[in-house]
């Protein structure tokens, strides 16, 4: 198993510190704080091979386990909220949210070509009758990444019948719950490669990745094996964008009526410096997605970019940094959303908003920082319909393994306990006041 570093630890400031800012901002939140629409969607999300545990059919959990690997460890039984995900949904409702973000498993559900499970069909509905019992409105992710081994020794969306497929899927799915669902992405970041490409330590893994895909296809006993995480994007995205108009339709087709979009990868880009690239990049990453069919954009930011006039520029000196490596940066989600309200002209939610840090007094200060930003968007006219924050759980980030720290809720990693942390309650004051 490959053993690379991609991250950088965070720095820091002192819990006192994080204390004394967090504390006025929020001082400062409370002064100026107005109502938000009624409906106004708040909540945490969660995706299911990062939550649910042993989705062994998956083509990530094949990825995890083939020699070389980029994975740092495997998934195993994750948060295990495949069984627990009434515990979770009870935590979501406690500390004051209206709304639980979650995924399908298209791995579950036709763990081989043509052959649908009623049983999981009917796992998942029972997930969107307990969201709606308890009150929170249950939005669907159709695919949050990962895919049946089957479909991505196929060829994944890198080929062309990927497009059926995956509409299929969708159409079944829709038929066995959508008239209970509230709101629902057809993919989950699918600009996310190109996204990646752009940061520098891209270059680094991109070998090992081609070595990780080689084995993985010699163990399936195929000639390719494609992801949407890892794989070609000038192949797949074309077909993608095909699969997501398709899927739109054949989930709009009912039964339900609620909106369908797409969530998409995306950063504050800020150019830097006469010449600097920041408007050739968004158009790049973001365009064609922004325009693609749908009744939203789920907008899902983290931090900032620098570009110069050669790409992207590295983490200013000094600057606080979290436990991936990207600018701790809170006020980067109102870029995003003001470039994708923009471009796009859809209703805008935002899908995932969070930060990868073991100080949770800093989670607080990203929370205000970031709210404090949605508030001028709205005030500039931007049509922000709900605030979701990643994640819910501290769960498995992929090649990172579990030692980011991206939850409102720490998870046990031998009991499963779930602790409620205080910046969990910090979110819910705002949900249950429903103002910013």
């Amino acid at each position: 198993m490959a053993n690379i570093d991609l991250t950088r630890r965070t720095m820091l400031a002192g819990t006192a510190a994080g204390l004394t800012l967090s504390s006025g901002i929020a001082r400062a939140a409370a002064r100026t704080a107005r109502a938000l629409p009624k409906g106004f969607l708040w909540g945490a999300a969660t995706a299911p091979h990062q939550v649910e545990g042993d989705n062994v059919n998956s083509d990530t959990w094949l990825f995890e386990h083939v020699k070389p690997t980029l994975f740092s460890e495997s998934s195993g039984s994750a948060c295990d909220s495949y069984h627990r995900y009434e515990e979770d949904m009870d935590i979501a409702k406690q500390i004051g949210l209206n709304c639980y973000r979650f995924g399908v498993e298209w791995a579950r559900i036709e763990p081989v070509k043509g052959e649908f499970s009623q049983a999981e069909l009917d796992h998942y509905e029972r997930m969107v009758d307990a969201c709606l019992k308890r009150g929170l409105a249950p939005v669907l992710t159709y695919s949050h990444f990962t895919t049946p081994r089957w479909f991505a020794a196929s060829g994944g969306f890198e080929v062309r019948d990927s497009v059926d497929l995956f509409a299929r899927y969708c159409e079944r799915v829709t038929k066995a719950f959508g008239d209970r669902i509230a709101l629902a992405a057809t993919f989950n970041e699918p600009n996310v490669v190109y996204h990646a490409m752009a940061i520098p330590q891209f270059a680094m893994v991109k070998a090992l990745a081609e070595a990780m895909r080689a084995a993985a296809a010699k163990a399936c006993g195929s000639d390719r094996f494609a992801s949407s995480t890892f794989g070609d994007p000038t192949l797949f995205e074309a077909n993608m964008i095909e699969a997501h108009k398709q899927a739109y339709q054949a989930i709009k087709a009912g039964p339900g009526n609620f909106p369908v979009g797409v969530t998409l990868a995306m950063a504050d880009e800020q150019g830097v410096g006469a010449g600097n690239k920041a408007a050739q990049h968004k158009h790049e990453i973001y365009d064609a997605w922004l325009k693609a069919p749908g009744d939203f954009v789920g907008v899902q930011a983290y931090s900032r970019n620098l570009i110069g006039p050669n790409g992207n520029l590295p983490v200013p000196a000094g600057a606080e940094q979290t436990q991936m490596g990207y600018e701790f940066y809170p006020p980067a989600i109102g870029g995003a959303v003001r470039y994708a309200a923009k471009v796009s002209g859809k209703p805008i939610y935002v899908t995932e908003n969070g930060v990868a840090t073991e100080d949770d007094t800093r989670r607080i200060a990203y929370i205000d920082g970031a709210l404090a930003e949605l508030r001028k968007c709205i005030d500039e006219g931007i049509d922000l319909r709900g605030y979701i924050h990643w994640s819910l759980l501290d769960n498995f980030e992929w090649i990172f393994g579990y030692r980011p720290k991206f939850g409102l809720v720490a998870v046990d990693r031998t009991t499963f306990k779930r602790t409620i942390k205080p910046s969990a309650l910090h979110l819910g004051k705002y949900a249950k006041a429903n103002r910013i």
